[in-house]
């Protein structure tokens, strides 16, 4: 298939990959990368991880499909073992295929919740929550919902970090508040433990669900197992996918055991969401994690690449939580333009605004990795700007 067969929902893609080991891919004519973007914050354990690639081959040539009407194995423990790391131990979980549907999932859970006349999702400018219908209008960027007006009702902005604009939001028909503890596609740009816990006491005075997206924090990536940990407070809802799999598609929302009764049979479902295949390679991400401790790894290794990056030429602070980085650029410096020049010279970033990069490797990136990806964005940036 070649790139003219496709929607023209992306920019042209510069380079065609094939093949990828750890933090390195490999493009159609042979080329070496190194990884730092991790399919948008996916492949936490690298690229091919044995232990996925493994419970992948077994788990297709033992039950691929029965759907939900039916048990299997891997679903139940994979949904047990989220409940243990969000440190509850009194939660339910409904499985899906994507972190879009994860909030679609939380969406309908709160409204279905609250009861009628308490239907509306309060989230922040600069979130980002999916692009179905009802998650773009979640999302806090104007600037995307245009095109498709009209969007579905019941869905209400607030300042990022703004407690005071959230007070006035929570009017009578509000459900719940849905933010990222770190905005991911937003700019990298943390919360903070005294604007979350502001949260949480307004959520609770109200008789309002405080809901988390964890789907590009959750699972070790900021350095615990979910964003919202850094901040001591608990969620009524999380969603999460992106890691979970690995780049096996599949995403999952947790709710409070008493909160997750709302649903009956019939109200919210998916064909396809919690399959074996998925919950196999989820089964096996999860006991990896656990094993090589990643949430610790990710804050040892945050720490370090941050260290290198700060005193880069061009670099004018880099910001983030544990391997979810951005980095600032100085005026004269556009990070479109630096990740273009990266990519050239063999390293994977993106362009999370217009002034800043995101990096997100492999939680298991090693400080050699680390060090030639400096050397590399050194280069870059040194080369551009005033």
């Amino acid at each position: 298939m070649t790139s003219t067969s496709l929607m023209n929902t992306y920019p042209p893609q510069p380079v065609t990959f094939v093949r990828g080991e750890g933090s390195i891919l490999w493009d159609d004519q042979g080329k070496r990368y190194l990884d730092f973007l991790g399919g948008l914050a996916v492949t936490s354990l690298g690229h091919s991880h044995p232990a996925v690639g493994h419970a992948l081959c077994e788990q297709s040539q033992t039950l691929l499909h029965v759907s939900n009407l039916f048990g299997t194995q891997p679903q139940r423990e994979v949904a047990a073992i989220l409940d243990r790391l969000v440190n509850a131990g009194e939660g339910r979980v409904f499985f899906c295929n994507s972190g879009a549907e994860a909030n679609e999932a939380a969406i309908k859970l709160a409204r279905k919740w609250a009861g009628p006349g308490r239907h509306v999702v309060v989230s922040a400018y600069g979130s980002f929550h999916g692009r179905t219908l009802a998650t773009l209008h979640a999302t806090g960027q104007p600037s995307k919902h245009e095109p498709f007006q009209p969007l579905p009702e019941g869905f209400r902005h607030v300042a990022w970090q703004d407690t005071a604009d959230l007070e006035k939001a929570l009017g009578p028909s509000v459900a719940a508040v849905l933010l990222e503890p770190v905005q991911g596609e937003g700019g990298v740009n943390p919360a903070g433990a005294e604007y979350f816990r502001a949260v949480r006491e307004l959520c609770d005075e109200r008789g309002i669900l405080m809901m988390v997206d964890e789907v590009q924090t959750g699972l070790g990536r900021t350095g615990k197992w979910f964003g919202f940990q850094h901040y001591g407070v608990r969620p009524d809802v999380i969603s999460v996918a992106k890691a979970l799999g690995n780049g096996v598609p599949i995403g999952a929302c947790w709710a409070r055991a008493d909160v997750a009764g709302a649903f009956v049979p019939g109200d919210h479902a998916t064909t396809f969401g919690g399959q074996p295949l998925a919950t196999a390679a989820a089964r096996a991400v999860l006991a990896t994690m656990q094993a090589e401790d990643v949430p610790r790894r990710a804050l040892e290794a945050g720490a370090y690449l941050t260290s290198r990056l700060e005193p880069l030429p061009g670099v004018k602070n880099v910001r983030g939580l544990g391997l979810l980085i951005a980095v600032e650029l100085q005026e004269g410096h556009a990070a479109g333009d630096a990740a273009g020049r990266a990519l050239e010279a063999g390293l994977v970033v993106n362009a999370v605004t217009p002034t800043a990069l995101r990096l997100a490797p492999s939680l298991l990136v090693t400080r050699e990795e680390m060090d030639e990806a400096v050397a590399i964005l050194r280069g870059v940036l040194g080369g551009t700007g005033e």
